[in-house]
């Protein structure tokens, strides 16, 4: 299977999370030429988890971030790299619109997650999503 990758730096200013689904979108368009998802809905988690992923590194930290995606033989890899060091810190999902809800959906709609230490510092998350 031909290799189908994105790396690209995700902006601070402007509309961070935009860019990353747009740039996402672009990459799930490739991918599908080259696989189509098992379930055209499998796109929309992958959206959604970019957008929770990228939100969460630009609100929680100073530093840019990066995202990696990659399409694999049964998954495909969604990895955002920030500045800090420090893991996602759950919280209980609140309806008054105040957050909690990030790391519950992004944990419901990928099959693996895992953190690592960042060359130079910081973290990597990078979760599984079903292709």
């Amino acid at each position: 299977m031909a290799t189908t990758a994105l790396n690209q730096p995700v902006p601070r200013t402007g509309h961070p999370a935009t860019a990353a689904r747009d740039a996402t979108r672009g990459f799930l368009h490739r991918a599908t030429q080259v696989r189509p998802p098992a379930r055209p809905e499998n796109a929309d988690g992958v959206l959604l988890v970019v957008a929770e992923l990228v939100t969460n590194a630009i609100r929680h930290t100073d530093g840019p971030c990066t995202l990696h995606l990659e399409l694999h033989r049964d998954h495909l890899e969604i990895c955002v790299t920030d500045t800090s060091p420090h893991p996602p810190r759950p919280r209980r999902p609140h309806t008054d619109g105040t957050g909690g809800w990030g790391w519950l959906l992004i944990n419901h709609l990928t099959t693996r997650v895992r953190i690592e230490p960042a060359p130079g510092g910081g973290k990597t998350i990078c979760a599984h999503s079903p292709w």
